[in-house]
């Protein structure tokens, strides 16, 4: 069965979620809490349902640098592991499109979560100074890349203009990788208060 045509029911806890579909490359959008990871999980559960030689691999972007962000990407594990016992994680936060080359293949989906940390680790990271994103080279390894992907990321653009220049910069930065990422996905799907709004679709 061929990517485009993939799809599956699926139930979480006792309620029966509406069908999905997997786009070969979907990039995932939504404010705090809109149900964006949720989203991406479901996606990958629906993903395994379908075949015993397939496999789900998350690859977080994470960064423990302190107590709060360890107690919740411990957080996020275990919830992760209850909601999705078959995805594998793996820890990316710079070298994404090494990351994809070295992974993808057509039986595994990956689930890069998030971009917006991935950003934040090249533009402002907390050790060492600020680096250039190699955009180019992600939008590449995504276009090659054999089997399916799912790209999580925070819509931030949407709120209160920030008040440093530094702050302004990421958002713009954000901004224009969401919308290189947008051009390259076949789908896009804006998450709000656990709804999915499609923005684009795979033809």
């Amino acid at each position: 069965m061929g990517l485009r045509s993939f799809s599956a029911s699926f139930k979480t806890g006792k309620h029966a979620m509406a069908e999905l579909t997997l786009a070969p490359l979907e990039l995932i959008l939504g404010g705090q809490k809109s149900g964006k990871s949720r989203r991406a999980e479901a996606l990958a559960q629906a993903w395994l349902s379908q075949s015993p030689g397939r496999s789900a691999m998350l690859v977080a972007t994470a960064q423990g640098l302190d107590d709060e962000m360890r107690a919740r990407i411990a957080r996020h594990q275990q919830d992760r592991a209850e909601r999705a016992p078959g995805l594998l994680t793996m820890e990316e936060p710079l070298h994404l499109a090494q990351a994809i080359t070295d992974h993808s293949h057509a039986q595994r989906l990956l689930v890069i979560d998030c971009m917006t940390l991935w950003l934040t680790n090249w533009l402002m990271p907390a050790l060492g100074e600020p680096q250039e994103p190699p955009v180019a080279a992600l939008l590449e390894s995504l276009t090659l890349a054999p089997g399916p992907i799912v790209l999580v990321g925070n819509e931030i653009g949407s709120g209160v203009v920030p008040m440093g220049p530094q702050v302004r910069g990421f958002v713009d930065a954000l901004g224009q990788l969401h919308q290189a990422l947008a051009a390259t996905c076949h789908r896009v799907t804006l998450m709000v208060a656990g709804l999915p709004l499609t923005l684009k679709d795979a033809p």
